[in-house]
């Protein structure tokens, strides 16, 4: 579990870091300038808020595959080629990324009418610590033939008196065998799990696009598919993601669909929406890692978890 939490649960946002105003009147929903980075020219330095909850001196897979996506959309866009479609994410987290500077590259692998494919690299002190590969296809018209597709309900966002819209970012909110609310301590349980997050903007001062909103989200689906009456006790190595369009806005939903167990190897699918409808899956693999169980029965500190 890589999770956006360093938030006080039964709020709507975290105290301002250095350097961040909060925004109004101090209500309940005010917003706050949050970022996973600051560009500081060379490199990357992560922001507290990027700070993971499995060790401190860690960051969690939320920041990290942002920044990945960050990196394979501008090789996207530098391509000439922002017309394409997100459609296959893949990222393995092979080493620790620690809270120190970063940087990140991509580079375009094949290019074709229909298709880019381009890879990308977080390095520090020189060491490559995840990778992540893109696949952006060329959107057209779908055939008409049926084809099937699942019966069950699809998920719906929790309603906007709980999610307020893109313009103000909040703390996760969550729904399981207890009803939608941001008090994580209410979501300890082993019912199905979904969860609904305003993404963070990547780096300080840079709009977060609809891609590296869901993006980074999808590092949440080990949250949903790993969180149960235990607490967290699998952490992920990787993340897939498939899509069939972008996401609206920066508001993404995570919803459990499946966690297949053994030997202490997991694998979890979420179903990936947004305002507007499903959009596509997110998967990733775990190891179970009981000796750090993040426990959130009581809620979720600003120290993060060692």
């Amino acid at each position: 579990m890589n999770e956006n939490t360093f938030y006080e649960p039964g709020t709507s946002a975290s105290p301002p870091q250095a350097g961040q105003q909060a925004a109004g009147d101090g209500s309940r929903r005010a917003a706050v300038q949050f970022a996973w980075f600051r560009d500081e020219g060379d490199a990357l330095v992560p922001l507290p808020l990027a700070q993971s909850l499995w060790r401190s001196d860690q960051m969690h897979g939320v920041a990290v595959s942002g920044l990945l996506a960050r990196a394979l959309e501008k090789a996207v866009d530098d391509a000439g080629r922002s017309e394409l479609v997100p459609a296959r994410y893949h990222v393995d987290l092979f080493r620790p990324a620690r809270m120190i500077p970063t940087t990140a590259r991509a580079t375009v692998v094949r290019e074709g009418p229909r298709l880019l494919l381009a890879d990308a690299v977080v390095e520090q002190e020189g060491e490559v610590v995840a990778r992540a590969s893109g696949t952006f296809l060329q959107p057209s018209s779908s055939p008409d033939g049926a084809v099937w597709t699942s019966p069950e309900e699809r998920p719906s966002p929790p309603p906007l008196e709980l999610a307020p819209l893109d313009v103000e970012h909040h703390v996760p909110i969550f729904a399981s065998d207890a009803p939608w609310s941001d008090n994580f301590g209410d979501h300890q349980n082993g019912g199905r799990h979904q969860t609904w997050h305003i993404a963070v903007p990547i780096v300080e001062g840079e709009e977060c696009t609809p891609f590296q909103a869901v993006a980074s989200v999808a590092d949440a689906t080990s949250m949903v598919t790993n969180w149960g009456a235990g607490g967290v006790e699998y952490i992920n190595t990787d993340i897939d993601l498939a899509l069939s369009r972008r996401p609206t806005g920066i508001s993404i939903g995570l919803r459990a669909t499946d966690h297949v167990a053994h030997a202490g190897i997991a694998a979890g699918t979420a179903e990936v929406f947004d305002r507007e409808g499903s959009l596509g899956t997110a998967t990733v693999t775990s190891l179970a890692n009981t000796r750090r169980t993040v426990d959130l029965s009581g809620g979720v500190s600003l120290e993060g978890s060692a």
